[in-house]
């Protein structure tokens, strides 16, 4: 399985791809930071991070996109930045027909470390173990985005339900598809 890692951001947005290999395992595809002027306009800046997400998607292929579910913080306009570009990536993923997957932070570290509680320091060492890195990725926001990847491929739940998917997309048709073929599987 390939999944696409969003660590959203109005200013810095995390991505990574990461590919899922046999005994729990996981090997680094890409990863990088789509970044916004500051100074820009607020539709100009998400313009910019869309078109950066479609860049990624078209490029990479990836089986699912994984993407950090937005919490309440006190600072109401970095929140709304953050859920714009989060929405950003559930519009781009759902137009390709890719599934969306939302982690909350305490689950993608506690995936990646064991511990829901780990700091960011420790999270960003354990993505460079798992993957095999000499070093870890920078800026954080990237290590972030490898570990929603890597979370999303050791603890798969948090797929948005089929019943929070508009009907008759084509993610929609391919969460059908998928459960469909789970079936079968028995």
């Amino acid at each position: 399985m390939r999944v696409l890692g969003v660590d959203p951001g109005l200013t810095r947005c995390g991505v990574g791809v990461v590919e899922g290999l046999a005994g729990r395992r996981a090997a680094l595809v890409a990863v990088g930071v789509e970044r916004s002027d500051p100074g820009a306009g607020i539709d100009d800046r998400l313009l910019t991070i869309a078109d950066g997400l479609d860049r990624w998607l078209d490029a990479y292929l990836p089986d699912v996109v994984a993407i950090e579910r937005v919490f309440a913080q006190h600072n109401v306009s970095t929140v709304m930045g953050t859920a714009q570009v989060a929405g950003l990536a559930m519009v781009a993923a759902a137009r390709r027909g890719i599934p969306v997957a939302l982690h909350t932070p305490s689950e993608v570290k506690a995936a990646v470390t064991g511990s829901g509680r780990a700091g960011k320091a420790q999270v960003q060492h354990m993505v460079a173990q798992i993957l095999g890195l000499s070093e870890v990725p920078r800026p954080a926001d990237a290590a972030d985005a490898l570990a929603l990847a890597i979370c999303h491929l050791w603890r798969p739940a948090g797929l948005m339900d089929r019943a929070e998917l508009l009907p008759n997309t084509p993610a929609q048709r391919a969460w059908a598809a998928a459960e469909q073929a789970a079936r079968r599987k028995g």
